[in-house]
């Protein structure tokens, strides 16, 4: 398909409100720019959405897209945005056909240059392979998870209630609602986009999670706050955790009780714990 084809399906089904995204001169897909939800679009859709919508493509896959307008317009929360950018390993010359379905939820078609034309993508992107990977050391933690203590290294078994002994917070069960939950101490580091949950801590107690996407809460003092469960490479990690971290002025090398809350075996909700300084 010509590229005045992509712009042509915009004309298409007029009923339903659309509008596309591509690259000015200049700009990345992480620029605030590209964030914002046109004000024609707005209208046209008649309020059926105000605070969020839910991307979905082709091959099944959604985002949950949380909004929030300031002086400017209305805009993509930056980590939701970013996620879905990286997800759908998104280029410079792609384009982005946006379809609004119903309430909140949104159609999003992604077309890459294929020479003069474009192609819609139709299954989910794979990243480019690395030839002759360096391998990863058996106990490498996931980005932003801090190390856990090796229980074959000094040669004991860890139990249902033990403590990682490289803990940097003492007695971690101290700040629990309930002693019999599962927990595990997060030392932030500079990646902290979203929460992962250490391989060991899941054999450990044994935990359940939902599907990809499934809602879960992040549970604080006083407030609650919605996310929701992504897997990868079957390590399960809850998003909108930079969004946590921002608000609470946490930073790199700050630790963080984190209790697992269960409902039939299943995780979900995440109660945060702050440590004391």
């Amino acid at each position: 398909m010509a590229l005045n084809g992509v712009f042509d399906l915009l004309q298409e089904n007029v009923k339903k409100p659309r509008f596309c995204k591509s690259l000015p001169l200049g700009e990345n897909w992480k620029s605030k720019s590209m964030r914002i939800i046109p004000e024609e679009f707005v209208r046209s859709a008649h309020g059926a959405f105000e605070h969020r919508l839910v991307f979905s493509v082709s091959w099944g896959n959604s985002w949950q897209v949380w909004l929030h307008r300031d002086k400017n317009g209305l805009f993509m929360e930056e980590e939701d945005w970013n996620e879905f950018v990286d997800d759908n390993l998104l280029c410079p010359d792609d384009i982005l056909l946006f379809t609004h379905e119903d309430t909140t939820f949104t159609e999003v078609r992604i077309y890459k240059k294929d020479y003069r034309f474009f192609k819609q993508v139709i299954t989910a992107p794979l990243p480019p392979q690395v030839l002759n990977p360096k391998p990863k050391a058996p106990s490498s933690a996931p980005p932003g998870f801090a190390r856990f203590a090796s229980a074959s290294a000094s040669g004991k078994t860890i139990t249902s209630r033990a403590r990682q002994s490289s803990s940097p917070v003492q007695n971690p069960e101290q700040y629990l609602v309930n002693p019999q939950n599962p927990y595990f101490v997060k030392t932030l580091s500079k990646k902290i986009d979203v929460l992962y949950v250490n391989q060991e801590v899941i054999q450990r107690y044994g935990l359940k999670f939902g599907p990809h996407l499934s809602l879960v809460r992040y549970l604080l003092p006083g407030e609650k706050h919605e996310a929701v469960i992504k897997i990868y490479r079957n390590a399960p990690c809850f998003n909108r955790w930079a969004a946590i971290c921002k608000k609470y002025n946490k930073k790199e090398g700050d630790s963080v009780v984190c209790e697992l809350e269960r409902s039939s075996g299943v995780v979900t909700a995440v109660r945060v714990h702050f440590v004391d300084e």
